[in-house]
């Protein structure tokens, strides 16, 4: 989304501000940091958004998830991610309210834009979050991605047509916490990862 400045703008605040849950104080430090970590392009790219991944999870890949994350910041799809498309991203996964993000994490699993989930797509990106975590999270009765992907779609696919809709589910998860437990390893991951980076505040 364009080129990131070495500072923000007064109307590039104002705009975040409205647009985001950060203050100006916090915006003016994460761009700080941002810009720390991008360089003097001012922009994110997939490689260096793994390697970010990589050092919040040493004992497991994080190559995998940090792509499918990165393909939600990444709004305009040119491969870049901007501060503005950074800053928004992690607005929502970071404070957002539940329904946000949920519809984030639908458009997470949705990994060909269809508006469905299907059941291979789930799978593929629980698969990434087991090879994230590696070892650092008990994950239950859940031993496996197949076992976890597989629990999750059942108990959301309300008419049985073996697709997801969104508002399947956000419907299942706003009415059972069980699904939205299932769902917060990679919820809570990718906040930890995305608030450690810089020298942003959470």
């Amino acid at each position: 989304m364009g080129k990131a400045g070495s500072k923000l703008s007064a109307e590039d605040i104002a705009e975040l501000k409205e647009s985001t849950h950060f203050s100006e104080r916090e915006l003016i430090e994460w761009h700080k940091g941002f810009m720390q970590d991008c360089g003097e392009s001012g922009e994110l790219r997939l490689d260096e958004f793994k390697r970010i991944y990589a050092s919040f999870f040493p004992a497991g890949d994080a190559a995998q998830f940090a792509e499918h994350v990165f393909r939600t910041f990444d709004h305009d799809k040119d491969g870049i991610i901007g501060f503005k498309e950074f800053i928004i991203g992690l607005s929502v996964t970071s404070r957002g309210q539940l329904e946000d993000k949920l519809r984030w994490a639908f458009k997470l699993y949705d990994l060909d834009d269809s508006g469905d989930i299907t059941r291979e797509e789930l799978l593929e990106v629980v698969q990434s979050i087991y090879s994230m975590v590696g070892r650092q999270v008990t994950l239950g009765d859940d031993s496996t991605p197949q076992k976890r992907a597989e629990r999750i779609f059942e108990q959301m696919d309300a008419n049985q047509d073996g697709r997801l809709s969104m508002a399947e589910f956000i419907e299942a998860a706003r009415n059972d916490p069980s699904i939205v437990r299932l769902l917060q390893t990679d919820m809570c991951m990718n906040q930890q990862s995305t608030s450690g980076m810089g020298t942003g505040g959470n």
